[in-house]
């Protein structure tokens, strides 16, 4: 039996060979599909500077850092994401966020993205492209620089 070319369900599509291959990106190096511990170390980084900013201006202990920490988060994705094409984080391991229609990712995607990556769980839902659910609905990947 010859497998349909055009297939209709889930279950009908052929596994991918390697992350993005049907987004049209390399096996590796450049341009490829960033992979987990890049992502997770750039994450940390982040949270870390979001972190530490917001000690700047709420003490440790107040219930204020806890929901200061996270916005400063959102700004720092939502401003670097468009304008230095990642995070800070993203940037110091080699990556970098692309539109997947491909052109400038402009401003709607980052905050999208942003929103969803603060609820954790849509970052957690990967497809075998290895892009997390936050990344599918606002239409960008990951790549390596």
């Amino acid at each position: 039996m010859v497998p349909d070319a055009n297939p209709q369900t889930f279950g009908d599509l052929e596994p991918s060979r390697w992350p993005g291959e049907r987004l049209g990106l390399p096996e590796e190096g450049r341009g490829s599909v960033a992979r987990a511990g890049r992502r997770i170390l750039a994450l940390l980084v982040d949270w870390g500077s979001a972190m530490l900013l917001s000690l700047l201006v709420t003490p440790y202990e107040s219930v204020a850092y806890t929901w200061v920490t996270p916005l400063v988060f959102a700004v720092l994705q939502i401003v670097f994401i468009p304008t230095i094409g990642g995070s800070l984080g993203h940037r110091l391991f080699g990556m970098h966020v692309v539109a997947v229609e491909g052109g400038w990712v402009g401003f709607v995607r980052p905050i999208v993205r942003t929103g969803l990556l603060l609820l954790v769980i849509p970052a957690l839902v990967w497809d075998s492209d290895q892009r997390g659910f936050h990344d599918k609905v606002a239409r960008t990947v990951l790549i390596r620089s």
